[in-house]
């Protein structure tokens, strides 16, 4: 991607509105051989994210999602690139919490400022839907829908078999919110070399990715043409999709693929691997960008 005019991201703080974290105390009673003894437990936050989008004086609601605080104006980026509402870094202008909603509820509103210029089509928000952790872009998983906005990725890169199995570990050692409460997902953007390059982590394995393509959306370096998404869940159709959006060839998951989300990866010509555990994985899709050992 070219270089390009820095993105100014802010919001007005009223000195009484808390800033919630990621994770919160809890006392729960902890049974052991029949006896009851109180404990202290440590819980991932669960709140929701309104996402808006400003273009030209006026103001539209996309989504709510519940997800963990932390990196929100990475996940309201990646979000809105992966549904096509923002396609180039270029189309934003600001991001800010609450740009115009009651205070208390300062840090669960995101606000895009799209450019005046930016191809923005109202419609394709009007359905107003809301997402939840667990479901993504429910009702629009159809593979027509996404090639009207995208094209297979080029062939590569290509990676040793044995870094697909190791990915798992090497995202695991960094997962620090998962350390606390066991209670997140993550997904992990790779090089070819198995060097980690960031970590995000969210209640919502989608929300996971979409901090993670946010992330790389706002510090320009899309599209990841080079780069590998290890996920902590499933590969879905919402996975991939959001994994095509930005340009990944490789993606790996500790857990199964649906049906959908290798039929998406074959039309695509992306890689996909999963039950990748121990030394063993299954390829689903696009085995030309791993080097196998000879048998």
């Amino acid at each position: 991607m070219s270089e390009s005019r820095p993105i100014e991201v802010g919001f007005r703080k009223p000195p009484d509105t808390p800033r919630p974290g990621p994770t919160v105390r809890a006392r729960p009673t902890h049974v052991a051989g029949g006896v009851a003894r109180p404990r202290s437990d440590v819980l991932v936050t669960e709140e929701p994210l309104e996402i808006r989008v400003h273009h030209r004086d006026v103001e539209h609601q996309v989504t709510v999602t519940m997800r963990t605080p932390g990196n929100d104006f990475e996940l309201a980026a990646g979000f809105l690139f992966a549904e096509g509402i923002v396609r180039a870094r270029e189309d934003i202008v600001t991001v800010s919490y609450c740009k115009s909603g009651p205070p208390e509820q300062l840090y669960n509103i995101v606000t895009v400022e799209l450019a005046a210029a930016a191809s923005f089509d109202p419609g394709e928000i009007q359905r107003n839907f809301a997402t939840t952790s667990a479901c993504g872009v429910c009702g629009k998983a159809s593979l027509d829908a996404v090639a009207v906005r995208a094209h297979p990725l080029p062939d590569g890169p290509q990676i040793d078999a044995d870094l697909v199995a190791r990915l798992p570990d090497l995202l695991r050692a960094k997962q620090k919110l998962f350390d606390k409460t066991g209670g997140l997902h993550a997904a992990g953007i790779f090089d070819g070399a198995g060097h980690l390059q960031l970590v995000r982590e969210d209640v919502g394995r989608h929300n996971a990715v979409d901090k993670a393509v946010g992330a790389m959306l706002l510090a320009g370096t899309l599209p990841a043409r080079d780069r590998i998404l290890q996920v902590s869940g499933r590969a879905s159709f919402e996975i991939m999709q959001k994994a095509l959006a930005a340009g990944i060839p490789i993606t790996c998951s500790v857990s199964a693929p649906s049906s959908l989300a290798v039929e998406l990866a074959e039309r695509f010509n992306m890689t996909l691997a999963g039950f990748v555990r121990g030394d063993a994985y299954n390829v689903y899709a696009g085995p030309s960008r791993i080097r196998f050992a000879s048998s």
